[in-house]
């Protein structure tokens, strides 16, 4: 098979967060395919300088827990590359947890972990959007809060705050000219996945309830980060684009 190629990404400067691994890392991959200039976020060292040179892109350590490293880290792409003019927001992990064994400390990581950076990041990217009157603002989601997945509170609870940061951004920074979608994945077979969690029965089950009989990968992700971060979709915004093979 044979994808687009869109013009108006090359040579703009994308930033990608949890980039070194799982669909991250085919964000990335997929981006600097488009001739896009592309940083990247992560705090897996090693798997960051492997996407680094298989891509071109460049890696920036960055724990985005810590906010002040955040702002940094950020700052220290615009400086090498230019103002951010689309930011990823893709870093989570999505840990198995019990209802029984969640301390204050563990929730409090989580939203850190999974939402908290995302709020952060696009603060630091809008007034360079704003100043451009022009940006793309792409969120990942999740549909485990839509199907009702349980074994994961704290995940599930960040994943669908999600979609009212996406649409609270989208209005708040529409007027500037700033796009705020959110690509929602459903099971994407990353290594991670595969390694701890697709056993033959789960993988079984998952596809008995897909419309469409094949795993859904990383690439079918990265295909519509790159049609929204793209002037393609120049009127779309505050919307929410489930990837997930027809599964809820």
């Amino acid at each position: 098979m044979s994808f687009a190629i869109y013009p108006s990404l090359s040579g703009r400067v994308v930033l990608v967060t949890g980039g070194a691994s799982g669909i991250g890392a085919e964000v990335v991959a997929q981006f600097a395919s488009q001739q896009a200039r592309v940083a990247f976020l992560d705090f897996d060292d090693a798997g960051g300088q492997r996407v680094a040179a298989e891509t071109g892109a460049l890696f920036v350590h960055c724990d985005l827990r810590d906010i002040a490293a955040l702002r940094a880290a950020m700052a220290h792409v615009a400086n090498l590359l230019g103002p951010v003019q689309v930011l990823v927001n893709n870093a989570a992990r999505d840990d198995r947890h019990g209802l029984e064994t969640v301390e204050p400390d563990y929730w409090d990581e989580r939203m850190a972990t999974n939402l908290r950076h995302m709020f952060f990041c696009a603060q630091a990217v809008a007034p360079a959007m704003r100043e451009a009157k022009a940006g793309s603002i792409i969120n990942m989601g999740s549909v485990s809060w839509l199907s009702g997945t349980g074994g994961m509170p704290a995940y599930t609870t960040a994943k669908s705050a999600v979609r009212g940061l996406t649409r609270g951004l989208a209005r708040d920074l529409g007027v500037d000219g700033i796009r705020v979608n959110e690509v929602v994945p459903g099971w994407v077979f990353t290594e991670r996945q595969e390694a701890l969690w697709a056993t033959p029965e789960a993988v079984e089950r998952h596809m008995a309830k897909q419309c469409l009989k094949r795993k859904v990968m990383p690439p079918d992700l990265a295909r519509m980060v790159l049609w929204l971060a793209a002037d393609d979709s120049a009127m779309v915004t505050s919307q929410s684009f489930v990837v997930d093979g027809g599964g809820i």
